[in-house]
């Protein structure tokens, strides 16, 4: 059998080495001497246009299996097959959504390896610009992703996200409720009881609204003493551990906080527990706990299924009732923080309240506030050393 060629069960198959693999393709002929003969030319072909860098491989194996498993098609649907063991549903969903949006329709069927950073660029700048910056990032960091797979698989070929950069415009800062809002919003009355004592426990306690709504009566440890822990969110109807350790905290809640804890406490304390299914931090393992939430809708007796519907159900329209100007619910987390820091506690104990995943972050996102809270520092200062 000449080189490059050999029989493959009842027919034959062609070989031959491409970017250094050895590469096998089937042929649908019998292994008869003239078959033989034009497959012995086939790869003699093949390897002229492999030299001269024409080697096109749809044109000479059309029905390849190996073009089928190097589209970016089968590299996304591999990647987030790997992430759906990874991450968050909620964060699988935001892949996919990306993906199905925005990159498939426009890559899903080219060879991965025959994409390259000016047909990026070029998509970015066109089929892309009208879109957020963050969400043109966020498609970007994708198919980073997908390429790092790619290129474990395929060692020697080039990563077409390298060099491509995706800017954002600065973060917007945090604008929290002001004291006159906070009493405003929290006299304006409502049928919707609960949901007003769920805002005025944000506002005073500082958690993310998905702990919120998540918190059951299980996680009160002490009533009296208004002390509670948060060790769950829920996201989109599903339950799941605090994304980090630091985010799993006990708090001790301030007065208009344990305020409204205690008002729950005779509407929803008694009330029949749920089955909570608990996603932990593995993305794998679900834990099952009858659980009694503590924040319910007034409406339905139900716990809420997620943050967008408490806004869209409720504070939205009692902020327009109470004439306030429209933030979103999660603003009562920052209303919380900025509050602490005009009251000049301790930044350490605001991180431990809030659960921030590092005090960087925290300065960060509150720089401002701690400007503004740290401007008379130096009179204070003075003062005490007698200048």
């Amino acid at each position: 059998m000449p080189n490059g060629v050999e029989t493959h069960g009842k027919g034959l198959r062609v070989y031959f080495r491409l970017d250094g693999d050895l590469v096998r393709e089937p042929l649908k002929m019998a292994p008869t001497p003239d078959n033989i003969a034009h497959a012995e030319n086939m790869v003699a072909m093949i390897q002229h246009e492999i030299q001269q860098g024409t080697f096109d491989y749809a044109r000479w194996f059309p029905n390849s299996k190996r073009l089928q498993e190097n589209t970016l098609g089968h590299w996304l649907d591999t990647w987030l097959d790997i992430k759906a063991r990874q991450v968050a549903d909620s964060t699988l969903r935001g892949y996919r959504g990306v993906i199905e949006r925005y990159i498939r329709p426009r890559w899903g069927a080219d060879q991965a390896d025959r994409i390259d950073t000016v047909g990026l660029e070029q998509w970015i700048s066109t089929d892309l610009n009208r879109l957020h910056s963050k969400t043109i990032k966020e498609t970007v960091a994708v198919m980073r992703g997908v390429y790092k797979l790619y290129r474990s698989r395929n060692q020697a070929a080039h990563d077409p996200t390298e060099g491509v950069v995706v800017r954002l415009p600065d973060k917007d800062p945090p604008d929290p409720f002001t004291r006159e809002e906070i009493d405003q919003i929290l006299a304006t009355p409502t049928k919707r009881t609960q949901e007003l004592n769920l805002v005025q426990f944000m506002i005073w306690s500082g958690p993310r609204v998905s702990e919120a709504i998540a918190l059951a009566w299980e996680d009160v440890l002490d009533i009296k003493q208004g002390l509670i822990r948060f060790r769950r969110s829920k996201v989109r109807g599903k339950y799941r551990i605090t994304k980090t350790r630091r985010s799993d905290r006990v708090v001790e809640l301030l007065k208009p906080a344990h305020q409204a804890l205690l008002a729950q406490r005779a509407i929803t304390e008694d009330m029949d527990p749920e089955l909570m299914e608990i996603t932990q931090r593995d993305n794998r393992t679900i834990k099952r706990e009858h659980l009694r939430p503590v924040f319910r809708s007034t409406n339905t007796g139900r716990s809420h299924y997620d943050d967008f519907r408490l806004r869209a159900r409720f504070f939205e329209a009692h902020l327009k009732k109470a004439g306030v100007r429209y933030r979103g619910p999660g603003q009562c987390r920052h209303t919380f923080a900025s509050q602490m820091l005009t009251a000049e506690m301790p930044v350490a104990w605001i991180i431990a309240q809030t659960g921030h995943t590092s005090e960087r972050v925290f300065r960060d996102s509150y720089a401002d506030w701690i400007r503004e809270d740290a401007s008379n520092m130096r009179d204070q200062a003075a003062a005490k050393l007698g200048f």
